[in-house]
Parts: structure tokens; sequence; C-alpha cells
């Protein structure tokens, strides 16, 4: 989530309203290859904010007033001029009637689509590269985006030289940064005898339970509630109770309901698609353990994507259970993506920005007045205690100067330990205030690092997102950190991002092993006492998910 500066998993997938099959934008991203971040922001927020597309909710000019509508259809015309079929929304969000507008009378935005703060996230989050800006392939595979750069780019124009070395081999450029000691691609790399001696990396674990494409899955359905547990109103679970979950076989598991419950309660509380999709249905709007299943097949019904069609008609027999565990939380991903385009889940991701922001500002006015505490530090005492110092000398001797000068070195001691102080208060915080798990960086190959607070391990995903696997260990950890080269740009960034947080996560790391093998006593005691007496299949602690009582429940 103090690793996770912004998330998710949940923002490698762009906004729920982008709509990948218009290929307009696709020359505009392009062109915007060799953008800054702060020039591309600012270029897609524009874009977003003169964007209309249906299913948005704004207002929009009606007999010389402003009222809120839904645009319902895009008409496009002769010319590709575009006309909106909004249907104007009165009291209990119920559409009035409706009519046809022009572009011009619906400038008025309720809500902002994404805030500046969240598009740099997500650029951050869902690129391999910049410069130009190259975006993961499972993406541009997903949204239909070409991977081949424009041929101006690749004739040289804008594409630096760097680049072009991966194909051609190193070149002078490479050569010169290597001897200056700058880090390059990792992939330009070559063995030299001035090599560091690297040390072995150890093997993953893959003891997945879900499937491994499926593990990203896990983790960011996880994680989302973890970050968002009292937004939901619901109470914290460990991963591997998901997972056995998600894994199980009984339709009406109470952690599974809890969770699918306060999603549907968030979504309905929004008064979004989904709520208006209830209401056409005349549902009423409370899920409840013996009627959750009904608001599932409604969500389903909603999204109409043809790969729930057959898991449909099965949670309509009641057999939840039966649905195969990666479809299950493909479900859960669908409903987390649409919760994070809630209000109330945007306004807390920009707080927590925000308060990011302003602990940021802090830390750098810490570390100015320390820089200026450090330079009168280094020209000795202030002027006051040096013309106490020569009193004291004329008066007692050396001696008394001594203490006064004692005293002064003090002082400065005393004042750099509260500065310090201050410096590790305001990572603490920044630590507490950080809005989602981010990724602490990638290795050579683009295989990227996760580390999640409640979670004892370090999750590795491969550059294209098909595996997963972790590292549990602090000797595993050691290993990894040791066979990082930090000639390269990739290796370097994450080895200094693993050194920061070597603490937290090896503290972690230990933690987890201790418990687990708490765990294993445990259940080798279960099995013993099943031996001689029927033990409670609750007892095992690989059962635990089954006792999940969720206890920020709102009545």
């Amino acid at each position: 989530m103090p690793l996770l500066k912004r998330r998710p998993f949940f923002l490698l997938d762009p906004p729920k309203d982008l709509n990948p099959e218009d290929k307009s934008g696709i020359s505009t991203t392009f062109a915007s290859g060799t953008l800054s971040l702060t020039d591309l922001v600012n270029k897609i927020y524009s874009i977003l904010q003169e964007d209309f597309f249906e299913g948005l909710e704004l207002n929009g000019r009606k007999d010389g007033s402003v009222s809120a509508c839904k645009i319902l259809k895009v008409i496009i015309g002769s010319g590709n001029t575009k006309m909106y079929e909004v249907g104007w929304i009165g009291q209990d969000n119920a559409e009035t009637n409706t009519s046809v507008l022009q572009a011009d009378d619906l400038v008025i935005r309720k809500k902002a689509r994404a805030s500046r703060s969240m598009l740099k996230i997500y650029i951050r989050e869902s690129t391999s590269q910049n410069s130009p800006w190259i975006i993961h392939a499972n993406l541009a595979k997903k949204y239909g985006i070409p991977t081949e750069p424009p041929k101006d780019l690749l004739n040289g124009q804008g594409l630096p030289k760097l680049r072009r070395g991966l194909e051609n081999g190193t070149t002078d450029d490479v050569r010169k940064k290597l001897k200056k000691g700058e880090p390059i691609d990792d992939l330009l790399l070559r063995p030299t005898a001035d090599d560091p001696s690297l040390s072995k990396r150890r093997p993953l674990s893959t003891d997945f339970r879900v499937p491994v494409d499926s593990v990203g899955d896990l983790l960011m359905v996880w994680d989302f509630c973890m970050t968002y547990g009292r937004i939901l109103c619901l109470s914290p679970f460990s991963l591997s109770d998901l997972e056995n979950a998600i894994c199980h076989k009984e339709s009406n598991l109470v952690l599974l309901v809890e969770l699918h419950a306060a999603l549907f309660h968030l979504l309905i509380k929004d008064g979004g698609g989904y709520f208006m999709f209830l209401q056409n249905k005349r549902r009423k709007l409370k899920v409840t353990l013996v009627t959750w299943a009904e608001y599932l097949c409604d969500f389903l019904e909603m999204t109409s994507k043809e790969e729930f069609s057959s898991s449909l008609s099965t949670v309509r027999r009641g057999h939840y259970g039966l649905v195969h565990t990666a479809v299950k939380l493909k479900i859960l991903r669908e409903l987390v993506d649409e919760a994070i385009t809630t209000s109330a889940v945007r306004q807390n991701i920009d707080e927590k920005i925000d308060q990011q922001q302003a602990i940021a500002a802090s830390k750098r006015e810490l570390a100015r007045n320390k820089k200026e505490e450090h330079k009168l530090a280094m020209e000795g005492v202030t002027e006051k205690e040096m013309s106490q110092t020569d009193a004291a000398e004329n008066v007692n001797g050396n001696v008394n100067g001594q203490v006064v000068e004692k005293e002064g070195k003090e002082k400065k001691n005393i004042y750099a330990n509260k500065m310090g102080e201050g410096k590790r208060h305001l990572g603490t915080e920044m630590e507490k205030q950080s809005v989602q798990s981010n990724s602490l960086g990638k290795d050579r190959y683009y295989n990227r690092y996760w580390f999640f607070r409640h979670e004892g391990r370090l999750f590795v995903e491969s550059a294209d997102s098909k595996e997963w696997g972790y590292y549990s260990t602090k000797e595993e950890l050691d290993a990894l950190i040791g066979s990082l080269n930090v000639k390269g740009i990739r290796e370097r960034a994450l080895k200094r991002q693993l050194d920061k947080f070597y603490n937290t996560i090896s503290n972690a790391l230990e933690k987890r092993t201790k418990d687990v093998t708490q765990k294993m006593l445990l259940q080798e005691a279960a099995l013993r006492r099943s031996s001689r007496v029927q033990a409670q299949p609750r007892d095992n602690p690989s059962m635990l998910f089954l006792k999940y009582v969720n206890k920020w429940k709102e009545n």
C-alpha cells in the first residue's frame, strides 16, 4: 500500500471511460512520445476534459439553464461531426426526458474524470520507458494500441542514440557513459574484467493456489481491500485467507460474501451506473447473505462480457463456488475497477496525494534548514558564544572557556538530533500517507518487484504480467540485492529502493517466516489430535478463512 505510493495494480488499466475502440488519440499519443512527463500529463488532461462518451454524467444547457444529464448515445454525422443524445436527470436520479445536444452545450462537467496527480501516477505505472514513452506490451495488446513507433522516430528524429544502440550494439555514447560511471540501459551491458562480483539470484517460489496468471488479480483485489477497508467498511484479512477462500467450492463463504457486499454497497452509494441498473430492476438496495448472489448476477448482466456469460448461469443456479477460480478473480477485479472510479475512493486518493505532497514539501524545508545549520556549525560557535568564551578565559583561564565551548557544541548536537528526529518523523508520515502499493522497480529484463506492508513476501511480476513468483526469506532478499548490477539504470534504481526499505522488508520476511513455522506446528498438533478425536475443520490454521468476521460492517 509504505512502498506503495499509488496502488495498485489497479492503475495498470486505463480509466474505464477511455474507449479502446477509439483510435483517434493514437497518433496524438505517438506525437507526444518525447514530451516531458508534465507536458504529457497536461496534454492528456486537456483531451480528457474535451472528450464525451456514452454513460458520462455531466451538466448541460437546457432552456437557458444548466441541468444534470447523462450521455445516452454519441451520434456521428457527416464529416465526423458529433451530436449527443442525453437523458435529463431529475429527482432520485431518474431520467425525465431526452434531448440531442451539440458539444458546446456539454462543456460543464460534474466532476473531473482524473486529476493530474492521478494521471502522472498512471503514466508511470503503465510505461516501461520515456523519451519516447513506451507502454507495457500487455496493455498495448489489451487495448489495441500499435507497438511500432512512427517512422520519424525510427529514423532518428527524437529517438535517443542510446536506444538505437540496443539493436546496433554498444555505441560510443554507451562507452562514454560507462567511462564516466553513468548508468545505461541494462540490456546494453557487456561483461568486463572490472565488473563487481555479483551473487547468484535464488529461484522464485511459485506455490500459489490460484492459477499463476491470476496472481496479479488476487494481489490487486486484496491490496485494494486493505488500502480502502475503512471506506468499504470491510475489516482486514490475510492474502492467504483470500486465496484459500477463492479456491474453496462452498458458495456462501462469509469472507467472499462480505467482500462482494462491501463493493456492491460502495457502488450503490456512489449513484453511478450500477445504482441505475438496480433501480431499473427495482431491487432493494440492501445486500445480504441470502441475496448477494442476485446482486452479483445484476453486475454481470450490466458488464455484458462474454467471458462471464457461462458463470452468470452458474451463479443464478446458486453454485457460485463452482465458478472457475480465475473467473472469480476476474469478476472481483472488474468490481474493483468500478469501485476505483467512485467519488469516495477518488477523493481519498486525491487527499492522500495532497498529504504526501505537503509532507514532501516539509521534508525539503527541513533539509534546507539542516543545510543552513550545518553551515553555521562549520563556522564554529556563534559570535555570542565566542564572546562568552573570551570573557571566561580572561577571568578563569582555559577551564571555563572549555566548558562554554562544550556547551555550545552540545546545543548544536541537540539541534542536530531534533532535526534528525523530525526527518524520521516525516519519513514515517510519508509511508503512512502512501496511496497505494507501488512497484519497487525493475530488473534488467523488466521484471517488476512488489512489496506490501501487510504481506511478508517480495513478489516478482514478469514483464508480460503472465508469470509471478516471490521471495520469502531474508537470505533470498540478500542474494537478490547482491545480484543487481548497478551499472544498469533499472537495476541501480531497484537496488536503491531495496536498500532504502531493507529493514522494513527484511523484518516483514522474518516475521512471516516465524508465523509460517508456528502455523505448521499448529497443523501438526491438529493432525495428531484428529487421530484421537474428530477435529473440526475450522481448527486447522489453513482453514482460518472460515472464521472470518467483518468487524467494520455497518449495521
